[in-house]
């Protein structure tokens, strides 16, 4: 088959690859794996989709949960996108996430699929508040780099350009993508895997921002602590997901529909 033309794709994942961020859930979720979809339905319009994704997820969990079935599934093509919850725990353990996610890596291409995956944007430049956890997820994606290089996984770079740090490619909560930041994950992958009219435009900048005054940035900061962060430590000082009790929102194989655009959106207002 050549290169960037497939027949089954299934996406396992956690809430970026289950599309939160873009979208609502009353009226759907699109999401980076959505769009992939359709950028490759484009080229084969008879590409079967499936997503297995389920927010909150941790690798171990999507490990547990989606692997099996992708692998019944028998995609040609799976990306497999999850850790940043790991990340964000106390007890986080980048070997042991690795470990997860290379497991994935390994039965899936040993199955037959090519496999695509992502690394991570600098997280202290996005919420600045997160700056302590740098140094777990530099060491995060160079594991997931090391894994994918055992097993011939393909790397989307999205965290080596600045641009994925970009507030514009990032929702409110800056934990989840924009519709721009999912097409440019979506654009990242298509490029990766080959997809017929592809290229790097994924990796340039958007206009420049005027810098914030420093009341309006310390005001910001203040209002995601309050609006974003407390809530999400509630969760997790309950035992609770944002998943508790949801499924995968696609999971069986179903055709994608094609492409209706190019495969960056235009930029919203920031």
């Amino acid at each position: 088959m050549p290169k960037g033309e497939y027949l089954r794709y299934v996406a396992l994942g956690d809430s970026q690859t289950e599309g939160v961020g873009d979208g609502t859930d009353a009226a759907g979720l699109r999401g980076f794996a959505d769009r992939l979809a359709e950028h490759l339905a484009a080229v084969n319009p008879g590409l079967l989709y499936a997503n297995l994704a389920v927010r909150g997820r941790l690798a171990g969990q999507v490990r547990a949960e989606q692997l099996e079935p992708a692998l019944a599934l028998r995609p040609d093509l799976a990306t497999v996108v999850a850790g940043v919850n790991d990340l964000l725990r106390p007890g986080f353990d980048a070997a042991e996430v690795a470990g997860r996610l290379e497991e994935m890596f390994a039965a899936l291409t040993a199955a037959g699929a090519t496999v695509a995956t992502v690394t991570f944007p600098d997280i202290g430049k996005i919420a600045p508040a997160a700056r302590p956890l740098r140094p777990r997820l530099h060491e995060l994606n160079d594991r997931i780099r090391e894994a994918a290089a055992r097993h011939g996984v393909l790397v989307a770079e999205t965290g080596v350009h600045a641009v994925g740090a970009d507030p514009r490619l990032w929702t409110a909560d800056r934990l989840h993508a924009s519709p721009l930041g999912h097409a440019r994950i979506a654009a990242a992958l298509a490029e990766a895997v080959g997809v017929p009219g592809s290229d790097d435009s994924w990796t340039h900048p958007l206009p420049p921002l005027p810098a914030p005054s420093p009341a309006r940035a310390v005001a910001a900061e203040l209002a995601w602590a309050a609006g974003f962060l407390g809530p999400w430590l509630g969760r997790r000082l309950r035992g609770r997901s944002s998943g508790d009790g949801r499924g995968a929102k696609r999971p069986v194989l179903l055709p994608a529909g094609p492409a209706t655009g190019a495969l960056e959106a235009a930029p919203g207002p920031s």
